[in-house]
């Protein structure tokens, strides 16, 4: 499944460009120090340099959420339509409802509704966390997709095609995000707030040692051209969410996923010196 996240996954979405500029402190130039132009420090004291060109450190680990946030909780898709409910536990992740709202397939001016399963549980299977998130997969012959683990929602990437119920006359998709209905989203405005915050600066600080990592600088520019359309992926993905711009849910999580995605491609890569730094193998020995 490409990452949404969306540039690396809408590919796939994860465009509004992010614009989040990186400003690199330059070395502080060099002064030549005359001849009682300037007091010697004081015996035994040593003066601090900042280091220069360090690899940027990663957030604090993210704690992917566990299926229990979304197990008992009826999801909308984008907080409006539809209906999701799971029951189970991780790795044993069962689809109890699933609705869609779509389109008549003999007339598309025409919704109709599909109860998928037929209000029979429908099972699904653990495809581990290669974005970093609890992914899950629904093998439904007509529709089948997979879904990542959100806290307090899911989220399913665009489908190359919509899912066809010919009995039903009815087509329809499952992609975007599935969560709670907005009503429901007052009282934690402030939480979300304070996750949005969090979300960001992990993003930031993601993106910023990974790009450290990356060896290969075409690899490096294609980093910076994803992150740089996942903005305007997120704002793609979010438009649709029912009253998004009092609550910023959808943004909230997505930003999470996204975060979430560039920590997984961080913890494949080797560690590595900072830019600018020689690995100690190379360091050459002080004159004695």
């Amino acid at each position: 499944m490409d990452p949404l996240y969306w540039s690396g996954m809408k590919g796939k979405s994860a465009a509004t460009a992010l614009g989040i500029i990186f400003a690199a402190a330059s070395p502080t130039a060099a002064q030549l120090a005359l001849p009682g132009a300037i007091a010697p420090n004081p015996a035994g004291t040593v003066e601090k340099v900042p280091s220069v060109n360090k690899t940027p450190k990663p957030a604090a680990p993210y704690a992917p959420p566990g299926a229990d946030t979304v197990i008992g909780r009826t999801l909308l898709l984008n907080g409006a339509n539809g209906a999701l409910q799971f029951s189970g536990r991780s790795g044993a992740l069962r689809i109890e409802r699933f609705t869609m709202l779509g389109e008549v397939i003999s007339d598309s001016t025409q919704q109709c509704r599909i109860d998928v399963g037929g209000g029979g549980a429908i099972e699904t299977r653990s495809v581990g966390r290669p974005d970093g998130l609890l992914r899950f997969a629904a093998d439904i012959p007509a529709c089948p997709f997979e879904f990542d683990i959100l806290d307090g929602a899911v989220l399913v990437p665009p489908q190359l095609r919509a899912c066809i119920f010919e009995q039903a006359d009815c087509q329809a998709s499952p992609s975007g995000l599935w969560g709670p209905a907005p009503t429901s989203l007052g009282a934690d405005a402030k939480a979300i707030e304070h996750a949005r915050a969090r979300a960001e600066a992990a993003l930031v600080a993601n993106y910023r040692a990974l790009d450290a990592r990356l060896q290969d600088r075409s690899k490096a520019d294609d980093l910076a051209r994803d992150e740089a359309r996942f903005s305007s992926d997120r704002e793609e993905t979010c438009q649709d969410y029912s009253r998004e711009s009092a609550h910023s849910f959808c943004a909230t999580r997505l930003t999470e996923a996204r975060a979430a995605f560039l920590k997984a491609r961080i913890d494949e890569l080797p560690q590595v010196a900072g830019k600018g730094e020689i690995p100690a193998k190379h360091h050459r020995k002080s004159p004695q």
